[in-house]
């Protein structure tokens, strides 16, 4: 039996310190960490080892449930990835596990939680951009990656992942830059 530890931030400039120290005192023996957005399962290559590597009686264990993910639907298809391979998940905060008869009835609801908390901040942003844009305060996101140096280290021949390790960024901005720019 095995204690897997996953952290998870969304983006580059976050800090995933606290949460891997806190999953070291859990006793995780192994820590998988990754920057990427929690809003889908796709480019969550950390989560996708740990899940085909689960064997029965393993732990997964998350600090919080929206590292995990931010849609119901793919907490629920984790968890259930997980019970196929006999093995459980264990949210920290709150505290909560599927290893007891309760644990799949209360993921269920604090992922529903977790996805109407993101619909509402959503909203919120939308709102607040939108009164911005009416008072002439609105400038639009600020651009965080230098777009005329990726599509430089691609004319030199590098590739995307190459590319996103000397950015610092990930593969899927490089993409968005170089799928626009073609």
């Amino acid at each position: 039996m095995a204690k897997i530890g996953y952290a998870r931030v969304s983006t580059h400039e976050q800090d995933l310190e606290i949460q891997q120290n806190r999953l070291t005192a859990e006793g995780c023996g192994l820590i998988r960490s990754e920057k990427v957005s929690g809003g889908s399962l796709e480019n969550r290559d950390e989560l996708a080892t740990i899940l085909q590597f689960l064997r029965p009686d393993d732990e997964l264990v998350v600090t919080r449930l929206d590292r995990l993910g931010r849609d119901t639907r793919d907490v629920l298809n984790i968890i259930h990835e997980c019970e196929l391979k006999e093995a459980f998940v264990t949210v920290l905060d709150p505290y909560v596990s599927t290893k007891g008869e309760m644990g799949q009835i209360v993921m269920t609801v604090l992922g529903m939680v977790a996805q109407m908390e993101r619909r509402f901040i959503k909203e919120r942003q939308r709102e607040g951009i939108q009164r911005a844009k009416e008072q002439g305060k609105y400038k639009g996101g600020q651009r965080r990656i230098d777009r005329d140096s990726v599509l430089q280290l691609n004319a030199e021949g590098l590739g995307p992942s190459a590319i996103a390790l000397v950015m610092g960024c990930s593969r899927m901005q490089v993409y968005r830059i170089l799928q626009v720019n073609t």
